[in-house]
């Protein structure tokens, strides 16, 4: 039969190992997609051709259904006719009614055939029909094989191009180089801050300026110690209990002195300059200043 046909032909095609399809050299994706899209063809056809199987059944039964009801009917008139008395008629009628069972039998047999085989064609379609899903899966299964194999081949043969000359020893090196450029600018600054003298100024202005006050702090301070400016009593005592020059009465007229002739902005006398008026006589300048 036709129908048979068309699955043995399906029966072979699936049969065939759709993972050997790997190892060709078409696209794997493509020939599954390929195979798949014939095998749903051969799925239409074989539809068709049940379809065909099934009403071929179907007209056989009802051809049996027929013949026997014609033979119940001739039945029902060789009665009538026995009924009459007309037994001639009656055999005549029997005769057509056992025509009609002969062909009946015929058409009961052809029927049940026909039925058995349209069992079997549906069987072998939802057997096809399970075989064509799993199909779908193993293709969508074997086409994540195929790029997850690419995808390894990709990373491998990458990694085997990089060789010794790769991108991760560049890396490697302009980050040594960018190290080493690091520190030659931390040691040609620290180099160009000893040559100056800047850091080690720095360090002495940082402790000798101390925590805390302000420059107009520290420079009234410096003067007071001078004595350029007048300090407390009890400044004052302290300076004379250390043996300070601020106390001494004659320092403090030969500063006023100074401070008179040069005037609220001269210059001012250092350390060196009062220890040479305190080795100097300064009876004749206390005479000229009581004459005066």
């Amino acid at each position: 039969m036709k129908a048979m046909g068309i699955f043995s032909r399906l029966g072979t095609l699936i049969k065939s190992n759709l993972n050997d399809l790997i190892t060709k050299a078409e696209d794997p994706e493509k020939m599954l997609g390929q195979v798949l899209l014939e095998m749903q063809q051969q799925l239409v056809e074989a539809k068709k051709a049940v379809a065909i199987a099934i009403a071929d059944e179907k007209k056989l039964q009802k051809q049996y259904t027929a013949e026997t009801d014609k033979s119940k009917e001739w039945e029902r008139k060789a009665m009538v006719a026995v009924r009459a008395g007309d037994d001639n008629l009656a055999r005549q009628a029997l005769a057509r009614k056992q025509e009609h069972e002969t062909i009946a039998t015929q058409f009961q047999q052809q029927w049940v055939s026909q039925k058995q085989a349209v069992e079997k064609l549906k069987d072998a379609l939802r057997l096809l029909n399970n075989k064509i899903e799993e199909a779908k899966r193993k293709k969508n299964i074997l086409i994540a094989r195929k790029k997850r194999a690419e995808a390894q081949q990709q990373i491998a043969n990458t990694m085997q191009g990089l060789g010794d000359t790769s991108a991760f020893d560049t890396f490697d090196r302009m980050a040594e180089r960018i190290q080493l450029m690091e520190a030659e600018a931390e040691a040609g600054a620290e180099l160009a801050g000893e040559l100056s003298g800047d850091t080690l100024e720095s360090k002495f202005m940082a402790l000798e300026a101390g925590p805390g006050g302000s420059d107009d702090d520290a420079l009234a301070e410096l003067k007071s110690k001078m004595g350029l400016l007048s300090a407390p009593a009890g400044d004052n005592a302290k300076q004379l209990a250390s043996g300070g020059v601020a106390g001494a009465p004659a320092h403090a007229k030969v500063d006023q002195k100074a401070e008179d002739k040069s005037g609220p902005t001269g210059p001012s006398l250092t350390a060196e300059d009062l220890k040479e008026l305190e080795d100097l006589d300064l009876s004749d300048v206390g005479g000229s200043d009581k004459k005066a």
